[in-house]
């Protein structure tokens, strides 16, 4: 882990106004506000082909900086707009690119913004694309439903989503490189027999 913990943030939103990427950037200025350096990665911004196992790193497009970034990184924040009931497509694609070795050990916020109502299978398949690449999801995520009315000019405009996305931001910090330090304490207590 770096001596100030690094985080980064990744937007799997690619529209203009982004409810996701406005909810992003937020948790990032909080985990600033906590000691963190951090990064916002606006997809938008990136090359990223659909992932082909097959395909060279010259046709990877920015497959490859991205893992590096991610690899990186002492914790992420992970944030998806819900398209029928899922991970929207940037994203996915993003962490297609990420392996096991690119994420393992590294503490994962997540939040999902749906225009509707909860995105409890949203957040859960999130979940499970974290643990499936060894990653350390915090317990607690952020729900954002109802979109329409969560974002008001280019800002979060509920107090209480407000508060939850700035916890979420904090906590990636304070349990950023939690993989390393259990790892840590493991050995010291094997070294002294405890």
């Amino acid at each position: 882990m770096h001596d100030t913990p690094n985080v980064i943030g990744v937007s799997g939103s690619l529209r203009d106004e982004s409810g996701t990427r406005i909810a992003v950037q937020h948790a990032l200025d909080a985990a600033a506000g906590a000691g963190a350096t951090v990064e916002h990665i606006d997809l938008r911004e990136w090359d990223l082909p659909l992932f082909d196992p097959d395909a060279s790193v010259a046709d990877s497009g920015d497959g490859p900086e991205l893992a590096a970034r991610v690899r990186e990184a002492d914790a992420m924040v992970l944030g998806t707009p819900v398209y029928h009931g899922t991970i929207a497509s940037p994203l996915k694609t993003a962490l297609d690119y990420c392996s096991i070795e690119d994420v393992e050990g590294t503490t994962v916020g997540i939040l999902a913004v749906a225009g509707g109502g909860f995105p409890t299978p949203t957040l859960q398949h999130l979940r499970a694309s974290v643990i499936e690449l060894k990653g350390w999801p915090l317990p607690q995520d952020v729900a954002i439903p109802d979109s329409w009315a969560a974002f008001e000019d280019g800002s979060i405009a509920d107090g209480d989503i407000t508060e939850r996305v700035e916890e979420l931001g904090a906590t990636v910090v304070a349990y950023a490189g939690i993989a390393d330090r259990r790892e840590e304490t493991e050995q010291s207590e094997l070294a002294t027999g405890d």
